[in-house]
């Protein structure tokens, strides 16, 4: 191809780009997968609309000087002959290559409409991405790295409900836990599984910008040893602050709080023998430097990726919430009802590449008539509040009051609030009780009233028993009931 023609089809190429973008961008798909789908387009579109534009770019440069040898025969010579010469040069292409395919920038871009209900290959893309538990892009898949988190030693067993919550917290991890390499292969695992669902769910936010800017204030705050848990303040062997140089002992590798002290160590065995070994031993000394380098750096790799997590946790926090709410959701869940919603689940995947105006017939026959055959309660917009949510409160059982009035409430929830409120501690008053916070738990009248009459009989019993008791004095005027003084008087002590 003459380099005039490839620089026409790059600026062809750009300008279709373009447009695909901008009309992907204006479908605004309601769907998850088709919005990832669509974000996921857009990328491509736009690493291949930058590897074209540095290709023309280039080829502007002429380094070769290919392009102006052109331009100039086209210029010096008769335009017509070399028309004619390039248009042999292509009718011979094309006698030699007759199924040769000619490529059609205009529907190279275009969305191609699926037949017989097939799924299509940007939405195929998406399925295989992302795992069941991530549901598109949707929760976090942290599975695998509570497993892993399980088997760190010197860690207490949490659930993956507590696990979610606790991730990206290494403030319980002591310096040697940190060291260890299993917890090395877990911070690695998880940082690169948080980055990876970054770069998934948001292809167009420029993860790697966000990855570059994570790495620059890492190594800013590392420099200024503003790591928590890490840097020169973390380090036992660290060298002494300002207020301690003139107590620090370059043999000994130690800091004194006490200028005496500081003082006669000189003389000390283990100081002579720390001096001997600095001055006479070298290369011990620069193995130890060495080592100590050495450490640092790997204290510096772990810290990179704890620093990396709790960022990365930071930025998808809202992916974060979802997770737990959705662990916490199914696990309320019986198995009968799991397996409807993955067969919801599959229903409406197979649904999804469909057009958008049956979609937007459904929305409006949503708002114009309320569907709840389950007789569900309202939530605060009016619609029923969601199964699981309804089944996670309990709020299908019924719980009776009989001293209430035979009042029932349902789920446990306001059946344990309503032992607090007035229509409760009214019926117990009516019922001539007043100390209503030993009848917790108790709706029946018979209970509560057999309850206070066997609470009055204790007392009134306690009360004969203390005006009946006899007292007994001793020669030191004490005084005390008569069953103490005789086991004192029989033991010798009076």
């Amino acid at each position: 191809m003459a380099i005039l023609e490839e620089q026409r089809s790059l600026c062809e190429d750009l300008e279709r780009l373009e447009q695909a973008c901008a009309d992907r961008i204006l479908e605004d798909p309601k769907n998850v997968r088709d919005r990832l789908a669509r974000d996921h387009q857009i990328t491509k579109f736009v690493d291949r609309f930058q590897q074209q534009s540095q290709r023309l770019v280039e080829i502007k440069k002429d380094k070769d000087g290919a392009l102006q040898k052109e331009i100039d025969s086209l210029t010096t010579h008769d335009p017509f002959e070399e028309f004619y010469k390039q248009l042999n040069t292509i009718k011979n292409f094309h006698r030699r290559y007759p199924n040769e395919p000619v490529e059609n920038l205009e529907r190279a871009y275009k969305r191609r409409p699926t037949e017989n209900g097939a799924i299509p290959d940007y939405i195929a893309e998406i399925d295989a991405m992302f795992t069941g538990e991530e549901s598109n892009g949707r929760f976090f898949d942290l599975t695998k790295q509570h497993e892993e988190y399980l088997n760190l030693p010197g860690v207490k067993r949490v659930t993956y409900l507590q696990f979610l919550s606790v991730f990206d917290k290494f403030s319980h991890f002591t310096q040697q836990q940190k060291r260890n390499e299993k917890y090395f292969v877990y911070l690695t695992e998880l940082a690169d599984y948080l980055e990876s669902f970054l770069r998934r769910t948001r292809p167009l936010e420029d993860p790697d910008r966000i990855i570059d800017t994570l790495e620059k204030e890492f190594t800013k705050a590392w420099e200024a040893d503003e790591i928590p848990g890490w840097g020169k303040s973390a380090d036992t062997k660290a060298a002494p602050t300002q207020e301690q140089a003139d107590l620090w002992c370059n043999a000994c590798q130690k800091a004194f709080t006490n200028k005496n002290v500081y003082d006669h160590h000189f003389s000390s065995k283990k100081h002579k023998k720390a001096a001997e070994s600095n001055t006479v031993d070298g290369t011990a000394s620069v193995e130890n430097a060495k080592k100590a380098e050495l450490a640092r750096l790997k204290d510096r790799a772990i810290a990179e990726r704890e620093w990396r997590i709790t960022k990365l946790t930071d930025i998808m926090k809202e992916q974060r919430e979802a997770t737990t709410t959705n662990v916490e959701r199914k696990q309320s869940l019986t198995e009968r009802e799991r397996q409807m919603e993955l067969e919801a689940l599959y229903a409406e995947a197979s649904e999804a590449p469909q057009g958008d105006a049956e979609a937007s017939d459904e929305e409006k026959d949503d708002d114009s008539k309320i569907y709840n055959p389950l007789k569900l309660p309202l939530a605060w917009d009016g619609k029923p509040i969601p199964y699981w949510l309804y089944k996670l409160h309990g709020l299908g059982v019924e719980f009776p009051c009989e001293i209430c009035g035979n009042f029932v409430y349902m789920g446990r929830r306001a059946f344990d609030k309503h032992f607090n409120e007035h229509r409760h501690i009214h019926g117990l008053r009516c019922l001539g009780i007043t100390n209503t916070t030993l009848f917790r738990e108790i709706t029946k009248i018979d209970e509560a009233q057999r309850l206070w009459e066997k609470l009055e009989g204790d007392k009134k019993r306690q009360k004969v028993q203390a005006e009946t008791v006899e007292e007994m004095e001793d020669a030191q005027g004490n005084v005390m009931p008569r069953k103490v003084f005789e086991d004192l008087q029989k033991q010798g002590l009076l």
